[in-house]
């Protein structure tokens, strides 16, 4: 430790002892300060025991391994995520995308301004406060576990001692049990009906096979084999431009293809022959390197279902908006669409076309066909396992928890197996 206001003087010619000067800093700064212990940055102090006992207890911490310097905390969240964490993100371009939205639209116009050593307890319940007001439990959710993990990454980088997302007294919503519901196979008739032509077989594949929406939009006439479907890619959006990117999880797989839906398959591509489509393999940015340049490079397929023009591939967000919103109104899943706002006459007497949106529809979507594809093959004694597999789960704990309630008779059999039980036993 070192005084900075004073310095070694001439030794007193009467007392023999040495003396002190002042030195030029003087009056100007923090006298004490605490330099010379490896790996920690110098620290003035006003008092001398302030000095002393910020020394013991850093010397302390280092034995323990636990030594953070808070200061490296006083950068702000938005810095820290734009200097130190977002430049070391790595992975599918979609989900970085998905993420770099929830930061920039849900987390920085709440905390972006705050040092990440001022995002304590009381900030975090005010941000909570905040997003409910606006946003749904498991939009809320997503934020938190971003939020928390980047918290975490300050972390481990010795930014700040602690993460106080992990508090016990600050929490998320819990996020709401929605049970998966299977439609009848009326409903699905009904609403395959008021599709157009060219756009049936997406409910054959969706309830005939289980296939997420995406993975239909990029199936292939080649994915369809004899009895099998090959799910090799699904057709995604990536910073608003279309790619082939591989399913979810990045895991292919094969799904029976029972007769029915074979004949289907071959229907619809005599009357709408399969069109080659061109696009980026999971990235659209211009590759920087020659190994971006191979994993990104284009491939061409010959997809089962495009626009309804014919001109090139169908965009989810058209397709759920339009086509399957009027499927939906014809088959009476959803009310017809109502006028945004009244039509006000044009100045030569004339009505302007409606301006009109459809109801939402949550439950209703598309994935109700891979819901309905699930129980019917449940009720079918399929196992659990089989049925995992073709849905492309990573685990077949993920199949039981989202299906477990279409199980069949389960209660029914539990009781008679210990009737059955109790009786062998007596």
């Amino acid at each position: 430790m070192e005084d900075r206001w004073t310095k070694a003087g001439p030794v007193d010619p009467q007392s023999k002892k040495p003396t002190r000067v002042r030195t030029e800093l003087y009056g100007k700064c923090k006298r004490y300060r605490v330099c010379g212990i490896p790996g920690v940055r110098k620290r003035s102090f006003d008092r001398k025991a302030d000095a002393e006992q910020w020394k013991a207890k850093v010397q302390a911490e280092l034995l323990r391994g636990e030594f953070v310097d808070h200061r490296d905390g006083s950068i702000t969240l938005a810095q820290y995520i734009a200097e130190d964490w977002w430049p070391t993100r790595t992975g599918d371009p979609g989900t970085l995308q998905t993420i770099e939205s929830r930061i920039n639209n849900r987390i920085l116009p709440y905390l972006g301004e705050l040092s990440l050593n001022a995002i304590k307890v009381p900030q975090l319940r005010k941000y909570l406060a905040d997003l409910d007001e606006r946003y749904g439990p498991s939009t809320i959710i997503e934020s938190w576990s971003t939020l928390s993990s980047i918290l975490q990454a300050a972390v481990d980088d010795e930014k700040i001692p602690r993460n106080y997302c992990l508090a016990k007294t600050v929490r998320p919503p819990s996020k709401p049990e929605r049970k998966a519901r299977a439609w009848s196979r009326e409903r699905v008739m009904a609403v395959r009906e008021g599709l157009d032509d060219c756009f049936k077989v997406m409910v054959d594949l969706g309830v005939g096979a289980g296939l997420r929406q995406g993975e239909v939009l990029g199936l292939s006439a080649e994915d369809v084999g004899e009895d099998v479907i090959y799910v090799r890619r699904q057709l995604r959006v990536v910073r608003n431009r279309l790619v082939f990117a591989p399913p979810k999880s990045g895991k292919t797989r094969t799904v029976p293809l029972p007769e029915y839906l074979a004949k289907r398959i071959a229907e619809h591509t005599s009357r709408f022959p399969p069109l080659a489509v061109t696009l980026p393999w999971v990235n659209p940015a211009e590759p920087e390197n020659a190994k971006q340049a191979a994993e990104w490079a284009p491939q061409t397929h010959r997809l089962l279902v495009v626009g309804q023009q014919r001109k090139g591939p169908l965009r989810r967000s058209v397709f759920n908006q339009g086509p399957w919103k009027r499927a939906l109104v014809s088959a009476g899943v959803i009310p017809p669409p109502r006028p945004r706002r009244p039509l006000t006459p044009r100045p030569d007497g004339t009505r302007p076309r409606p301006n009109t949106k459809h109801a939402a529809a949550p439950d209703d979507g598309f994935h109700a066909l891979r819901h309905t594809f699930a129980s019917v093959q449940l009720d079918a004694r399929e196992s659990v396992v089989a049925v995992s597999k073709w849905l492309g789960h990573s685990d077949p704990s993920i199949t039981l928890k989202i299906y477990a309630h279409m199980m069949p008779e389960a209660d029914g059999r539990g009781r008679a197996a210990m009737d059955a039980w109790f009786a062998g036993s007596s």
